[in-house]
């Protein structure tokens, strides 16, 4: 009798511990996501396939660019000048913030100028001289000018004002609209400029405004249906890994008549994944990458010039929201879904952590709407005080998880780091930081990005080898997993696909 009560009593706690586990998420505590992130697929990002532009003409003028201007005959550069009124002027001998225009393109021709306060390049015709001004806060058919570039040197412009003249730079260092002559293209008309470019995103505004909404859409359907194929889930469940992390814009959720200049398809893209994914028993992590209005100013989150703007406005945050119960509402059922990612690399101070923290309230709410066993993932803000700043709510969630990038990049501070102190930096700061977000009783913490690359130069395959090993065993800690960043590349040491058919790495 007795050893028939330990039994009942044994099996009573073990169902108890086991309902604990469920309402904490920790249905299995020895069960960790490695997973692969599918970037450059739903989402673009241009270094991961250059290709992807090469068919845009005037692929060097996309939305985004930094342009600076400098005029032949005076050798000085155009630059904003506040007076009042912010006008153009011509008397710069540098190019710096004030010197540099983002281009905001219309077609390959045609495109509005904006400067460092956000304002547009346009015309004041109210005097006799026709003076270019920067004061529109949203451009119009006054803001639109048309660049004309030298057939055998693309680097010499002239820019066609909406009143059918020239622009051009006078010996006063005053830049005005009323030059109605071609004088050809040497170094004594006025209302020749060269060109000098610091570069721009390349990201999905890009790619899809730059080709047009005619060619677009062919070539956005082109790449969704080859960059990532059934093959490639085949090949990620036979090698170790049982997840991907899929980036995604937020346009998604008004597919199939996304807002311009966005294309319709990577919806379907998306539930071929999940197919694919039930099929070759993968688990999806779906990230919002590209949250509307950009939450980071980065390609990758689709801006188009580089400026932040989510979260300003309680309106953006609840458009975000909604995208969030779009995708909860479409792939809740799937067997697949393991987790939602709320939002990708907020970056501080743009975003402050409270509207942030007003957004992964609401957004945590929305997934519980469709799921109680789905995983919410709440990125750390870069740049951030404190990666534990978002604990206070999330260690209330059930089923919550952090997210943290770890790169040996992007830093002054790897700079002239050799092999060993790469890997000690691992080991010992990589350490501290992963252990920092993994608290008892806290939300699971996940290396939702990390890669076997370096600023070293020169590294073997065996140093290769080493660092990611090194990452391995210290990322294994983390309690909800991993995703290295990406699956494919045209970088080798980017591309988790490479690196395991050449050796490199072994899950």
């Amino acid at each position: 009798m007795n050893l028939y009560i330990s039994r009942q009593l044994l099996t009573i706690c073990l169902v108890f511990s086991c309902l604990i586990s469920l309402c904490y998420g920790r249905v299995n505590p020895h069960f960790k996501v490695k997973a692969v992130n599918l970037g450059g697929w739903l989402l673009t990002e241009g270094w991961i396939k250059p290709s992807l532009f090469d068919g845009i003409p005037n692929k060097d003028l996309l939305d985004g660019t930094e342009m600076q201007l400098k005029s032949v005959t005076t050798g000085k550069f155009l630059g904003a000048e506040s007076r009042g009124r912010t006008i153009i002027v011509a008397n710069r001998s540098a190019a710096s913030e004030w010197e540099t225009f983002l281009l905001w393109r219309i077609n390959e021709n045609t495109f509005n100028f904006r400067v460092f306060n956000g304002k547009f390049v346009g015309l004041d015709t109210q005097g006799n001289v026709i003076d270019v001004v920067a004061a529109a806060t949203v451009p119009g058919s006054s803001e639109t000018f048309q660049i004309v570039r030298k057939s055998n040197d693309l680097s010499r412009f002239r820019i066609k004002a909406p009143n059918g003249f020239f622009l051009q730079a006078k010996s006063a260092g005053l830049l005005t609209a009323d030059y109605d002559g071609d004088g050809g293209w040497g170094d004594d008309d006025p209302s020749v400029f060269v060109f000098q470019s610091s570069g721009g995103p390349r990201g999905e505004y890009q790619v899809t405004n730059g080709y047009g909404p005619h060619k677009a859409p062919q070539v956005m359907k082109e790449h969704w249906s080859t960059f990532i194929v059934e093959d490639d889930f085949k090949f990620i469940a036979k090698n170790g890994l049982n997840a991907v992390r899929i980036p995604v814009g937020w346009w998604i959720a008004h597919d199939p008549t996304p807002p311009k200049p966005f294309v319709s398809g990577s919806l379907h893209a998306l539930d071929n994944a999940f197919r694919w994914a039930e099929k070759y028993k993968l688990l999806v992590i779906i990230d919002l990458h590209a949250a509307p209005g950009s939450q980071n100013g980065w390609e990758h989150s689709a801006t188009r010039d580089g400026s932040q703007e989510w979260g300003k406005t309680d309106a953006n945050i609840a458009q975000t929201v909604a995208v969030i119960d779009f995708l909860c509402a479409r792939y809740a059922k799937s067997p697949s879904l393991h987790a939602v990612e709320l939002i990708n690399e907020p970056r501080a101070p743009g975003v402050t952590l409270d509207s942030l923290n007003k957004y992964y309230s609401a957004g945590y709410k929305a997934v519980r709407k469709y799921s109680s066993k789905a995983y919410v993932i709440m990125s750390i803000r870069l740049y951030g005080t404190d990666a534990r700043e978002s604990f206070n709510i999330t260690g209330r969630m059930k089923r919550a998880v952090i997210d943290v990038h770890y790169y040996n990049l992007y830093s002054n501070v790897f700079n002239d780091m050799t092999v060993q102190q790469n890997i000690n930096f691992i080991n010992a700061n990589r350490s501290q930081d992963l252990s920092y977000v993994t608290i008892p009783h806290g939300p699971l913490s996940f290396v939702g990005e990390w890669v076997a690359e370096w600023q070293l130069q020169g590294a073997t395959k065996e140093d290769y080898q080493r660092f990611a090993q090194a990452q391995l065993n210290v990322w294994s800690r983390a309690t909800f997993g991993w995703a290295y960043w990406t699956f494919k590349n045209v970088n080798h040491h980017w591309s988790l696909e490479w690196m395991i058919n050449n050796g490199y790495i072994k899950v």
